[in-house]
């Protein structure tokens, strides 16, 4: 009896390892030039919350993994370079590439992956960033059921300086029910709601933020001109490397009276952020109330990244967002030359207005007096004397 038990358990076991080799991801990769290195594997979502390390030896790796559904993946190298990758169960995964451009790496051994490798293939010969965005478009539309859409998604429209909101939207729409349960669409669909707190053509929030010296700075300071906010931080080196591009632009407009600036930080520590003023020499108005992404105005906006920048009218709308150095002059180019037009055209009404005036007084109408005949005054008289002799 107690063999017997023995053999069940062992028979079991062999059947439970079965089992899950028939679930596991083989992955073999060769990447020329890569030596002897370490790549990670991070998953994507909360259906692969983790992350594994491939050891590469000789530009050669290998791993067994374990999943129970389709996955997206990233494979992270230490240059910062991360490219994506689909697993499922039971998959032979085969990764063929070069460090020379690790861009367009050859993946075989489930379908996603291979419409990624067949899609970057063909993007080699796309060099115009405007052509690849309306090729990735295509693909999206034409693969409503493709993982490879929601990476495409994300890397032409969502990860961009100013999304467009409405097409995203549109595309989304178009995916299939599988697609829009994944976590990524749930949490994008929220994204999406604060990016267009802060789109053209909406009001600036209201805020009043104190400067450096304490005092509390609101858009009413700013009041009939052009207002560019920029966003900023002293822990943040791409924003702070921006400060040469606002200096230039600052010494510039400094004098023209429609338009001024004024930088938002998100620092968290004062002496930090006033250090980082002395040291980069910003000289015209800045703000930061220390709670970093917590601050109203970030949420208010939608911000979802620093550095970024808003233009705000007179008026208080915004009217652009996210411009770079040669947009930003430009369109100040175009303020100064809207006041120019209007301050002529003022000047056109006002003396159109001044020449109403004078010919409204010369084609005033003759008083009674006015009216009489010439001679009315002597038949007047000839009248009194004949009265008086009477």
């Amino acid at each position: 009896m107690k063999n017997l038990s023995l053999l069940l358990a062992l028979l079991l076991l062999i059947s439970a390892c079965g089992e899950k080799g028939k679930d596991s991801i083989s992955l073999n990769g060769q990447i020329d030039g890569l030596g002897q290195d370490t790549l990670y594997l991070c998953g994507e979502d909360v259906y692969y919350d983790q992350i594994d390390t491939l050891v590469v030896e000789n530009g050669k790796f290998s791993a067994t993994l374990y999943t129970d559904t389709l996955i997206a993946t990233r494979l992270l190298f230490k240059d910062g370079t991360s490219y994506p990758l689909f697993l499922d169960k039971g998959n032979k995964i085969s990764i063929k590439g070069s460090t020379t451009d690790l861009s367009c790496l050859e993946i075989s051994g489930n379908q996603p992956n291979a419409e990624l490798t067949a899609f970057q293939q063909e993007l080699k010969e796309v060099k115009d960033s405007v052509q690849r965005k309306d090729k990735a478009e295509a693909f999206i539309r034409s693969h409503p059921f493709s993982l490879v859409s929601l990476y495409l998604l994300d890397t032409y429209f969502v990860q961009q300086p100013q999304p467009q909101v409405k097409l995203i939207q549109e595309l989304i729409k178009g995916m299939s029910g599988e697609l829009k349960d994944r976590p990524y669409l749930g949490s994008l669909e929220e994204k999406l709601k604060e990016v267009e707190k802060g789109q053209t053509g909406k009001n600036l929030p209201y805020f009043r933020l104190p400067n450096e010296k304490g005092n509390r700075i609101s858009r009413s300071n700013f009041q009939n001109k052009y207002l560019l906010i920029h966003f900023w931080a002293s822990w943040d080196s791409v924003s702070c490397k921006q400060h040469e591009m606002y200096r230039r632009i600052y010494q510039k407009e400094r004098k023209n009276k429609e338009v001024a600036l004024i930088g938002i930080s998100l620092d968290f520590n004062p002496d930090d952020w006033k250090k980082s003023i002395r040291q980069d020499t910003l000289q015209w108005e800045q703000l930061c109330d220390f709670s970093s992404w917590e601050s109203n105005l970030v949420e208010q906006l939608g911000i979802q990244a620093i550095p970024c920048n808003f233009l705000i009218s007179p008026n208080g709308i915004i009217t652009d967002k996210n411009l770079d150095e040669k947009a930003i002059m430009q369109k100040f180019q175009e303020i100064e030359a809207e006041k120019k037009e209007n301050k002529k055209e003022n000047k056109k009404e006002a003396q159109q207005e001044r020449q109403k005036v004078s010919e409204q007084k010369t084609e005033l109408p003759k008083t009674a007096a006015q009216e009489r005949p010439k001679d009315y005054e002597k038949k007047e008289l000839k009248h009194l004397k004949i009265s008086s002799k009477l």
